[in-house]
């Protein structure tokens, strides 16, 4: 793909770029995407015990805790493994501003400035330019993975992992004809997801959208977060899961937030810190969140408007993209700046508050802790809500790559036949059938004391 840019920004004719990327078929066949091998793969247990470097020890257990729990938790906290195996499979050369960590629980629903709900990719942690395949390959696994977790068979498992990525496939072709423009503001609404579904499952997912979209999501969370003690506002202790550490009402700390905040304040656009200046800071604890990310400094903070309106921001920690080793470093030294970035360029629509940071502990990326986000309720999944979420998902990930990347380049290479999609879809049954085993070390690694783990 040398006479093609990763982002359409050749001098070449589309017609050429899409002539570029049918002629990478010859040097990587779409069919060689089937392959998966490991014959010389490290140790997966010894990449995450690597991961752990920088996180609170104290909250390590509760990782691996959370990953014990199946193969598909385990997945999730596993990008690290994935992107060292992905590094051996076949790439056509052509890169996107990819995820990083793409799979199925990484979407979901929230509020764009304008007040409307879309439905689009919500994490960013590991995004950095890479190969698009990976993305879509990590993508599609994770429908295998929770499809079985259902209790599905693994013919649900393949028609759900073909849906998504004929989603994907056919989106980049049907992106690919589109200006830049059109591609830029192009979104999936409510309406979109709600359009595929059953009358049941569109009454029931409206209504949910509706009771989300009425309150913004710092009122939901302020009377769960917050607790008044002696007359004061703060956030609530509630350990292991929020805590406030040593130190965190000193007032050395206080001097440490007021440097966080105007260094996060100076990365917002000018507009935005105005109505930063109209909140104050009252309070800030650690909380644990996800799975992967379980470990790493993730604090919300507290801030209040002179007429006691609450705004939760979350600071998250950013290391290094588990994809840099693999992919080249990323083109940012602040890492925090480096999801801000990628967010920008893969979401349709992104916070209002995202912005970036540095602390004591290293560099850290902010958004608003909740604004009308919606997570899907995937162990409730039948096969029809699987395979409406799931070319949700695929049409999603290809207006994030077309933004980004190539999409002229990339649609010559998929081409209309389902050659790609069945080659992704053998590939997702193999790593998913790797990952039971890789869930299974895990387990015995626990079991024989060489990790410690806490099961909540």
């Amino acid at each position: 793909m040398d006479a093609v840019s990763s982002n359409g920004s050749s001098t070449l004719s589309p017609v050429d770029q899409t002539a570029a990327g049918k002629s990478a078929r010859e040097r990587v066949p779409r069919a060689s995407h089937a392959k998966l091998k490991l014959q010389t793969r490290r140790d997966p247990i010894g990449i995450l015990q690597q991961s752990d470097d920088g996180r609170l020890p104290d909250l390590v257990p509760i990782r691996y805790g959370r990953m014990l729990q199946s193969p598909f938790a385990f997945f999730r906290g596993a990008a690290a493994i994935m992107a060292a195996d992905l590094a051996h499979t076949p790439s056509s050369g052509i890169l996107v501003q990819a995820c990083g960590d793409c799979h199925l629980k990484n979407f979901g629903g929230f509020a764009t400035p304008e007040r409307n709900i879309i439905f689009d990719i919500n994490d960013f942690d590991e995004t950095s330019p890479a190969p698009w395949e990976w993305d879509v390959k990590r993508l599609a696994t994770s429908f295998v993975l929770a499809v079985r977790e259902n209790g599905l068979s693994d013919e649900v498992a393949r028609d759900t992992a073909v849906a998504c990525v004929r989603a994907y496939r056919k989106g980049i072709r049907q992106l690919s004809q589109l200006d830049p423009l059109t591609v830029w503001y192009a979104k999936y609404s409510v309406e979109d997801f709600l359009e595929p579904l059953s009358t049941n499952d569109r009454a029931r997912v409206a209504k949910r959208v509706a009771k989300v979209s009425a309150m913004r999501g710092s009122d939901i969370d302020y009377p769960k977060l917050v607790e008044v003690v002696h007359g004061e506002v703060r956030i609530h202790d509630a350990p292991p899961l929020i805590f406030h550490p040593e130190g965190a009402r000193t007032p050395e700390f206080a001097l440490i937030v007021e440097q966080v905040f105007k260094e996060y304040r100076d990365s917002l656009p000018h507009d935005r810190r105005v109505l930063l200046d109209r909140y104050h800071f009252v309070d800030a604890a650690i909380k644990v969140v996800g799975i992967g990310s379980v470990g790493t400094r993730c604090w919300i903070a507290l801030l209040m408007s002179q007429t006691n309106d609450p705004l939760f921001l979350q600071f998250k920690q950013a290391h290094a993209s588990v994809l840099e080793a693999y992919a080249g470093k990323s083109a940012y030294p602040h890492h925090g700046q480096r999801v801000v970035i990628g967010q920008r360029l893969m979401q349709a629509a992104s916070d209002i508050f995202l912005g970036w940071t540095s602390g004591p502990s290293g560099d850290f990326y902010v958004r608003q802790l909740r604004d009308a986000k919606m997570g899907a309720y995937v162990e409730t999944f039948d096969e029809s809500l699987f395979e409406a979420y799931a070319k949700a998902c695929g049409w999603n990930l290809a207006r994030a790559h077309a933004k980004s990347g190539n999409s002229w380049a990339l649609a010559g290479y998929l081409g209309k036949s389902r050659e790609f999609d069945d080659a992704i879809c053998d590939f997702a049954k193999a790593y998913a059938d790797q990952t039971v085993r890789d869930h299974d070390a895990l387990k015995a690694a626990v079991k024989s004391g060489k990790i410690d783990a806490f099961t909540e």
